[in-house]
């Protein structure tokens, strides 16, 4: 085995996704095969320590107090996929326990008070039995599965059945309880240490052999018929307490490790956190350079999608301020585009009269001073707010017209389609911007083909285009979009009706400014798409070296050398 390579490589893999876990599981497979503690002839072989087990199992028997034994403990160990080490032997998980049950279902148990507490899945931690939350059963109803699962302190329980599947813990309560059907109870012989019997239990060996050796599949559901007849290794009782020893000693390693990680993510996320702020509450003299800065830093703290996703927050909020790029005095005002917006929106209103448009600003208080040569305007008068239609179930098909319906622009793949002739403000095309109000909301910019637009889809037709940059209003209402999920507004977009819609205001730069705006605000997103990929690369390099790294260490060698992980 060839830990130290592990050991010299741990700075490259320790902020992989699943480390410490996968760290954890490799120090439970070296235990289950016998490559944690080094072995000592002197302590005998587990030959010995099975008649043992027979012998007691042989008295409980004669006393009516399990069945008869039928066969011998040990068991062949052709199932098992690596070798044994000498004095170690193999044998059914039900052949070594002196009882394997579990416990029963008791319809409804009392939430509060009663003669004993009902065990359930819920309260089966790995330290022990959680007394929060417990419901209890009365005596009558108890009677029966204390009957056959007596539960006694140092009894292991294993949960198997449900989400938790596999948890397994040592009972730590001094009183007598009931047990649901989901949670089985092994009771051991004393020349068997339980905390060795739950190392392996916890396992990916043991795991593996109750999900069938299926590669890939999480088991959700064990029965006692698939746990008796499990292979389990059986040590020498002396190196049974060592690996106990030595589990506990390296499992507090890693919790430290996880604990250091966690500080180590705490700290860049404060770091990451007070340089986006000061671009968010930007000083106009050192704006410049602590944009520069923050760019050249952010990739170094960057380590999980969330914190490129603030940045992405960060980069919209300072667009739609005019704090990221410069402004140019020789650039037409704003003012002189609105005007010209507003003779085209004119002459629309001519051709569709009949047509409501309002006017005006949202009661929404100005957020930031407008930069000079800005203007504001609400959206009304820069877009048409058009609907889509609302369809009867009996007029989705399955050809003609795609209907585009708010879960195609997020998840959905699923289409429906129609054949009705309709008005040509009902259907998109590709380019179109768009912005879905009902549970999923937020704006798009179309890039299919033409399309008939759902009901719960505003098309926004801008007045001019020679006069606004699309893509600008797009990075607007996405910053937009961001405030009203987090201004509490409801993520149903109750509160966004239409006539809010149209009178949201809009921050107006300059037209030339716009399209640096939009430039650089596709720079800047094309930074973090490289920053969310490097991430993702990174993470998958991290990820199969440690799986190489841990695969050698479990290669045939010298089990000594695990000892100095610790």
């Amino acid at each position: 085995m060839n830990s130290k390579r592990l050991l010299a490589h741990y700075a490259s893999i320790a902020d992989a996704p699943d480390a410490i876990v996968s760290l954890r599981r490799f120090i439970l497979d070296l235990a289950v095969r016998g490559k944690l503690v080094p072995q000592d002839p002197k302590e005998g072989s587990a030959t010995d320590l099975l008649k043992r087990i027979w012998e007691e199992k042989a008295q409980l028997a004669k006393a009516g107090r399990i069945r008869t034994l039928e066969e011998p403990l040990t068991a062949g160990a052709d199932g098992l996929p690596f070798d044994l080490p000498g004095g170690w032997r193999c044998a059914r998980l039900g052949d070594v326990v002196t009882k394997l049950t579990d416990g029963t279902h008791h319809s409804p148990p009392n939430e509060r008070s009663g003669d004993f507490k009902y065990i359930t899945a819920k309260n089966i931690k790995d330290d022990g039995i959680s007394l929060t939350n417990v419901t209890y059963v009365s005596r009558g109803v108890h009677e029966e599965i204390y009957a056959r699962c007596n539960p006694q302190k140092g009894d292991i329980l294993y949960i198997k059945d449900g989400a938790t599947t596999g948890v397994v813990t040592i009972n730590d309560l001094d009183e007598p309880f009931s047990m649901l059907s989901s949670v089985a109870l092994l009771k051991l012989p004393s020349c068997l240490s339980n905390k060795l019997i739950v190392v392996f239990l916890r396992s990916p060996f043991f795991y593996d052999q109750m999900r069938g050796f299926m590669k890939g599949a999480a088991i959700t559901r064990v029965t006692l018929k698939r746990m008796a007849p499990a292979l389990i290794p059986i040590p020498p009782l002396a190196e049974q307490h060592r690996i106990v020893a030595k589990v506990d000693e390296l499992m507090t390693l890693c919790d430290r490790l996880e604990a250091a990680r966690a500080e180590r993510e705490v700290t860049r996320d404060r770091l990451a956190a007070s340089s986006l702020a000061c671009l968010n509450a930007p000083d106009p003299e050192t704006f410049q350079g602590d944009a520069r800065f923050v760019l050249n830093v952010l990739p170094a703290l960057t380590t999980r999608p969330d914190q490129i996703k603030l940045l992405r927050e960060t980069i919209l909020n300072l667009a739609v301020r005019g704090e990221l790029v410069p402004r140019d005095p020789k650039d037409e005002p704003a003012t002189e585009l609105l005007r010209r917006i507003g003779m085209d929106r004119a002459r629309l209103d001519r051709k569709e009269r009949g047509k409501r448009r309002p006017s005006g600003l949202s009661g929404d208080a100005q957020l930031f001073h407008l930069p000079s040569g800005w203007a504001v305007a609400p959206l009304a008068d820069l877009v048409s707010v058009l609907n889509g239609r609302a369809y009867k179930q009996s007029e989705l098909l399955s050809a003609g017209t795609p209907v585009l319906r708010v879960g195609n622009l997020f998840t959905s793949d699923k289409w429906y389609y129609s054949d009705l002739q309709l008005e040509e403000d009902k259907y998109c095309d590709t380019g179109d911007l768009l912005f879905a109000w009902s549970a999923s909301f937020g704006p798009f910019i179309w890039a299919g083909k033409k399309v008939i637009y759902h009901y719960h889809i505003w098309k926004l037709s801008l007045h001019s285009e020679a006069e606004l940059d699309k893509l600008y209003l797009y990075d607007f209402l996405l910053q937009k979009t961001r405030e009203i999920k987090e201004s509490g507004h409801g993520i149903s977009m109750i509160h966004m009706t239409k006539e809010k819609m149209e009178k949201l205001q809009v921050p107006v730069p300059p037209l030339a400014e716009q399209r640096r705006i939009v430039a650089k605000v596709n720079e800047l997103m094309t930074l973090c798409d490289r920053l969310e990929a490097s991430l993702t690369t990174c993470d998958d390099t991290r990820r199969r070296l440690l799986d190489a790294l841990l695969a050698e260490a479990l290669a045939p060698g010298e089990p000594r050398e695990m000892e100095a992980v610790a």
